[in-house]
């Protein structure tokens, strides 16, 4: 018999027994798996891209929510928001290193919900 010594994720979460409200892990929870999150982090999953670009690729986000969604994981230190000083000025969205580690883990939670996607949405 294996005795392991690592600590679960679920207990790593837990306080006294309970998931924490308090728990900061809320918090980043709610920046990163927000329905418009997650589709900026895919979309930035493969290359560094410009404001109108994720605009057009993430279909449906709005003017508002692109810049909220991309200053709260750009605060977070997920996204890096690069300004090139030129007219008009350029701005560019990538991924930090931490993005990176986060989309690798974030890409086969997607590939298992568009494989399931249609049948659960179909009921």
């Amino acid at each position: 018999m294996t005795v392991s010594n690592e600590v679960s994720a679920l207990e790593r979460l837990m306080t006294d027994g309970v998931l924490a409200a308090a728990c900061p892990s809320r918090v980043v929870l709610d920046h990163v798996t927000s329905k418009w999150g997650v589709l900026l982090l895919v979309a930035l999953s493969e290359r560094t891209m410009r404001w109108g670009e994720l605009r057009r690729i993430v279909e449906g986000i709005s003017e508002k929510m692109l810049a909220q969604t991309l200053r709260t994981l750009e605060a977070d230190g997920i996204v890096h928001r690069e300004v090139t000083a030129s007219i008009p000025p350029r701005v560019d969205y990538s991924l930090t290193e931490r993005g990176s580690e986060l989309v690798a883990r974030l890409l086969p939670l997607m590939e298992w919900i568009m494989d399931n996607a249609e049948e659960i949405v179909a009921g």
